[in-house]
C-alpha cells in the first residue's frame, strides 16, 4: 500500500470511527448512565483509568468501567486474582460492557474501533515484540484480529506476530470484517456455550 493510500485509509477508518462511536454512544447513553451507578455502588468508583501505549508509542489514559475493587493492584487482567473482581465486574467482563467507556477515547483518538489492543507500559516484553513486527504504527483498538482469533497478551510473541497481519493489511475491507466479527462473536458465542 503506497502512503497516500495508506494515509486516506487513516482518514476514512477515522470517520468511520467517529460516526459509529457517536451513533452507539446516542443509542447506549441510558445504559451506560445505568453501569456508571451501578460500579460505583458496587466499588465506590464507576472506573477503571490506566496508562497504555498507543500510537508511536504515546501513553494515553485508557477507561474502563471498574471490575474489580480499588485496592487492586495495577496489573494484566490475567495475572489478577479473581477474589478483587467485584460482583458487576464479573458480568461486565463476561458481556465485555467493561469495555464501552473506551469509546471516549475512541472520540478523542487515541484509540480506533478496530486495531491491537493497547498494552501496559511495563509489559516489556510484549513492547519488545510489538517494537519488532511494528505495531505502535497505528492506533490501539477496542477490537482487533488477536481478539478473533483468541489470541491474548499471555504470549507476547504470538500476539505480536498476529497483530501484525492487520498493520500490514491494514484497510476498510479487514476494519469491516472485524468489527462483523466482533458482534457476531457478542451476540452468538455466549448462546452457544
Amino acid at each position: 500500500m503506497s502512503v497516500n493510500n495508506n494515509k486516506l485509509t487513516f482518514i476514512i477508518i477515522r470517520f468511520f470511527d467517529l460516526t459509529i462511536t457517536l451513533i452507539v454512544l446516542v443509542i447506549l447513553s441510558p445504559i451506560l448512565f445505568f453501569l456508571t451507578i451501578c460500579c460505583y455502588i458496587d466499588s465506590g468508583s464507576a472506573f477503571f483509568l490506566q496508562q497504555r501505549l498507543g500510537k508511536d508509542e504515546e501513553v494515553f489514559i485508557l477507561i474502563k468501567f471498574r471490575t474489580m475493587f480499588i485496592d487492586t493492584p495495577s496489573v494484566p487482567s490475567h495475572l489478577a486474582s479473581s477474589n478483587s473482581i467485584t460482583k458487576i465486574g464479573k458480568y461486565l467482563r463476561k458481556t465485555k460492557l467493561d469495555e464501552l467507556p473506551q469509546l471516549w477515547n475512541v472520540l478523542k483518538g487515541e484509540m480506533s474501533l478496530v486495531g491491537p489492543r493497547p498494552n501496559l507500559t511495563n509489559q516489556l516484553e510484549l513492547i519488545a515484540e510489538r517494537r519488532k513486527h511494528g505495531i505502535y504504527y497505528i492506533m490501539p483498538g477496542i477490537t482487533g484480529i488477536s481478539q478473533i482469533r483468541g489470541i491474548d497478551m499471555t504470549s507476547p510473541s504470538c500476539l505480536a506476530i498476529s497483530d501484525s497481519y492487520f498493520v500490514k493489511n491494514y484497510s476498510l475491507k479487514l476494519y469491516i470484517k472485524i468489527i462483523f466479527s466482533t458482534l457476531n462473536a457478542a451476540i452468538f458465542q455466549d448462546s452457544v456455550k
